[in-house]
């Protein structure tokens, strides 16, 4: 391996360990305590971080206890920089201790189903067909797949990166996401990624349980917001035959 080769696979897994902490604390329900988290894995004090930073010790540690707002996304990078360039200059030993890590995922495991149609649904015949309720009308867009996703395991597991791959061949699908409590979470990973589907189905939930921070999440990328309790089976075997039936219409 050259050494260019080695520079470029180093960035490259300085960039998916960068995602998946940034992910991790952007998604968390108590973001101070995941960063706070990191921090102690790298083994940096908030002294270390709030010099490179160039800010107050107290500032970190009022992210960490919650006392100051939840920091942004921005904030959010910057400190993950922070980490990352102060295990640079020690020797890089906590990054490529994550390196087996990240390698060993495998974003498929988040997938409980996938589909492509050649002839789009439109938003309301998959509400009809899923018995759903539409939380937030969004902008509609025709859907040309749909995807099921585990989303504790997507949340947990994939990177930014990773889990844009979970649209599959188009955007303009369902992303179905199962095993939500909230419905927040998902709404969150969207938030983040630049990648936007065509539309948003919490399954398990109802309308009114849908918390009102996820139906401002749609609004703000105007993403069509869909609650259903039906079995997922169910779901999956109805959108799978629209293509063979409900097209002809």
């Amino acid at each position: 391996m050259t050494s260019n080769e080695s520079s470029n696979e180093s960035s490259d897994l300085r960039n998916r360990l960068a995602e998946k902490m940034a992910g991790d604390i952007t998604l968390s329900e108590k973001p101070g305590e995941s960063l706070k988290k990191w921090r102690l894995n790298f083994e940096i004090s908030q002294t270390d971080i709030a010099n490179y930073l160039k800010v107050s010790p107290s500032v970190i540690s009022d992210y960490e206890s919650g006392r100051r707002k939840s920091p942004g996304t921005l904030i959010i990078k910057k400190i993950v920089e922070s980490l990352l360039e102060i295990d640079i200059d020690r020797g890089s030993k906590k990054i490529h201790a994550y390196e087996s890590i990240l390698n060993a995922e495998n974003s498929t495991k988040s997938i409980y189903s996938t589909y492509e149609y050649t002839i789009p649904i439109q938003l309301a015949k998959l509400v009809n067909l899923i018995d759903g309720d539409i939380v937030y009308k969004g902008v509609e867009r025709p859907l040309y797949g749909f995807s099921v996703v585990d989303s504790q395991r997507a949340i947990l597991e994939l990177s930014s990166h990773e889990f844009q791959k979970l649209y599959g061949w188009s955007t303009d699908r369902a992303m179905i996401f199962s095993k939500v409590s909230t419905g927040k979470s998902p709404l969150v990973a969207i938030r983040v990624t630049n990648l936007k589907p065509g539309a948003v189905v919490l399954h398990g939930l109802r309308k009114e349980e849908v918390e009102p921070v996820v139906v401002k999440m749609a609004e703000v990328d105007r993403i069509p917001l869909v609650a259903t309790t039906m079995d997922l089976d169910q779901i999956v075997q109805l959108l799978r035959k629209y293509s063979q039936y409900y097209a002809r219409e």
